[in-house]
């Protein structure tokens, strides 16, 4: 089996249980693919495999991958997102971090699910993606995000005003702080701490979200994903700020911005003893009784 390794920080409390990756990996003879910058901080502190190769781009894992393990918390599952595209490669998340709401396996569960992985015991849950058609360059050619689009005023204390379409038909006008369009994937990240509903991954659904609205009324809306979102920007100042997951840009306040679901899908490993209720009761302590 073919697997790469991606990661980005590396603390001495992990030490134990990146050993225990790689000693495993060794074991099951496993052909390794570690992300270059990852190796440069964990070479001389892990006993890896022999025979491992690096990448440094997405071209490299096109070949030479049957799995992709992300190291760290959901921030670094997101960065996988740019070397994997299209390509359909299975993610596992090892949760190094806090919560953990994609990167799902607790560092104490790696081997039991290496042993899932190698029998088999497992399935693939596809999250869908937004992908920015417009404006165009702003992120390259990476212009698609798993978790969601966000638009914030720029660091001053006027209000941004964003004008929202759905297929052409006027949704809101959003005074406030800023503006996220949510996957079902972001329903459990900033979406959820504005008062955004959690979506269930297959249900093919945008979240348009507001940040502190100025007008108390208006609430977080769902639709469908296969409907076009047009966003106009109005206020007093000539740039504004948008994230796409972890990447971020400035936007002028001309630039009209077109949103719709992306043409492919991420592949995310999971084990056939959780699922996305069971994690968000896990990571949420939902159904828990503290009462005295």
């Amino acid at each position: 089996m073919k697997i790469a390794i991606f990661g980005k920080e590396y603390k001495d409390e992990h030490r134990q249980y990146l050993q225990l990756l790689m000693d495993e990996l060794s074991k099951r003879k496993v052909s390794l693919t570690i992300y270059n910058p990852f190796f440069e901080k964990i070479a001389d502190k892990i006993a890896l495999p022999s025979g491992h190769k690096l990448f440094a781009s997405h071209y490299d894992l096109l070949e030479q991958t049957d799995m992709l393990f992300s190291i760290g918390g959901d921030g670094t599952m997101l960065d996988t997102i740019p070397f994997i595209r299209g390509s359909g490669i299975p993610v596992l998340g090892i949760n190094l971090g806090r919560l953990g709401f994609l990167s799902s396996i607790a560092k104490d569960e790696i081997l039991f699910a290496i042993n899932n992985i190698f029998s088999g015991d497992y399935y693939l849950e596809q999250r869908s993606l937004l992908k920015l058609e417009q404006p165009t360059g702003i992120f390259g050619d990476l212009n698609f995000g798993l978790n969601d689009l966000t638009i914030y005023r720029n660091n001053t204390t006027s209000l941004i005003v964003v004008h929202v379409f759905v297929d052409g038909r006027k949704l809101n006008t959003y005074w406030g702080d800023g503006l996220i369009v949510s996957t079902p994937t972001g329903s459990t990240a900033y979406s959820l701490s504005v008062g955004g509903p959690i979506v269930s991954p297959g249900s093919h659904n945008f979240v348009i979200a507001p940040i502190a609205s100025h007008n108390l009324t208006v609430r977080p809306i769902v639709i469908e994903d296969s409907s076009e979102i047009k966003i106009k920007i109005e206020g007093r100042e000539e740039k504004y700020l948008m994230t796409l997951d972890s990447r971020h840009s400035s936007i002028d306040k001309e630039d009209e911005l077109i949103i719709n679901r992306c043409d492919f899908n991420v592949n995310l490993v999971q084990m056939k003893n959780q699922d996305f209720f069971s994690t968000i009761r896990d990571k949420l302590m939902w159904g828990k009784d503290y009462r005295n």
